[in-house]
């Protein structure tokens, strides 16, 4: 079963909430919807779950066009970043609320509800009231209801966004497993690139309304088709500058040089964008060919065992990430090492083109 948009716009007002979009999410998978604040995914999910109207095109869900289909008729689930659970229901009559609904037997409702709860390690809280659970217990719950029903299409948006740290952890592991051999379509939005990466599967990345590229997420990662792709799977932040081609050589700024490597060394000469993800930036020499950059350290941050440092070149600012403690002081000026091989170059209308 797939879940297919075949153009899709959302309108609000004057306004294009969601541009003309064209997807087929299969089961099987993670499908990721990545993207900062603001960018579309809830509102694209809101479409495919049917809670708001299409402005034009259609959504197909195993085959049928449910484009014109209320939210109770797709067989769909959604879980949204807030612990939504009926306040009045114990844990069993929550997960067991939408098969009463569909009208199912007793006997099966009760092997269902139970199975979820085994799946998500809840039996013991079967019997317990919603507010009598910590959040994530409460999540494990509404993941639970959607486990339950087996939907077709199951929505997560930013479901453990408002998780503390080790329960992100935890539950970020085991989603994929939850929903392993189930046939829905699971759509996963998130603003976090590491969760794109550890969830896999499939990522659609959103700018503005838009999908700028979509494909198997570690082929995105590797190989962004513009800039805005680059951009948005990269944290922290990807460093990009602009370039002059000269014959073989890349000029950024003045007095940074080199020859650039491989097929960007045939590009006709010109202005360019270069694009390099942090953690080539480095505070140490690693190759001959690595290109010196120089640069007053503005910021620090020490995470775990790796080191950031942003650093102002006068022509913008950079940001490196490497493994180790370093000692960077604010407001000193410090080397980094660049590495030319790892560099995106893209062309001023932001394609990518080596």
């Amino acid at each position: 079963m797939a879940l297919e948009l075949k153009s899709v716009t959302k309108r609000v007002g004057a306004n294009l909430h969601v541009k003309e979009t064209s997807l087929i999410l299969q089961p099987g998978h993670f499908n990721v919807l990545l993207g900062a604040t603001g960018s579309g995914k809830t509102s694209l999910i809101k479409l495919m779950a049917g809670l708001d109207p299409l402005a034009s095109g259609e959504i197909w869900m195993d085959g049928q066009n449910v484009s014109k289909l209320n939210t109770q008729k797709r067989n769909i689930s959604l879980v949204h970043q807030f612990f939504i659970n009926y306040p009045h229901m114990t844990v069993y009559e929550n997960i067991a609320s939408p098969l009463k609904v569909a009208g199912m037997a007793k006997s099966e409702i009760q092997g269902r509800v139970e199975e979820a709860a085994d799946i998500l390690q809840l039996r013991p809280m079967l019997k317990r009231m919603p507010h009598e659970l910590s959040g994530g217990q409460q999540q494990r719950t509404a993941l639970a209801r959607a486990i339950a029903k087996e939907s077709k299409a199951v929505f997560l948006d930013e479901p453990l966004a408002n998780l503390d740290y080790k329960l992100r952890e935890e539950l970020r592991d085991q989603l994929p497993e939850l929903f392993a051999g189930r046939g829905a379509v699971v759509v996963y939005a998130t603003s976090e690139p590491e969760e794109a990466l550890l969830l896999g599967g499939q990522t659609a990345l959103m700018e503005d309304g838009h999908v700028t590229q979509f494909g198997v997420t570690a082929d995105i990662y590797r190989n962004p088709a513009n800039v805005s792709a680059a951009a948005v799977f990269s944290d922290p932040p990807i460093n990009t500058a602009e370039i002059t081609k000269q014959g073989s050589n890349a000029t950024l700024g003045s007095g940074v040089s080199w020859a650039m490597p491989g097929d960007a060394a045939g590009l006709v000469d010109g202005k360019y964008t270069i694009a390099i993800r942090p953690h080539h930036v480095l505070p140490m020499v690693t190759d001959k060919n690595t290109v010196r950059l120089s640069g007053q350290v503005q910021v620090t941050e020490l995470s775990g065992s790796e080191s950031s440092a942003h650093f102002d070149m006068g022509s913008g600012s950079w940001v490196s990430l490497a493994a180790g403690v370093h000692p960077y002081l604010v407001g000193e000026t410090h080397d980094f090492y660049m590495d030319p091989s790892a560099c995106y170059v893209f062309a001023p209308d932001g394609s990518r083109v080596a």
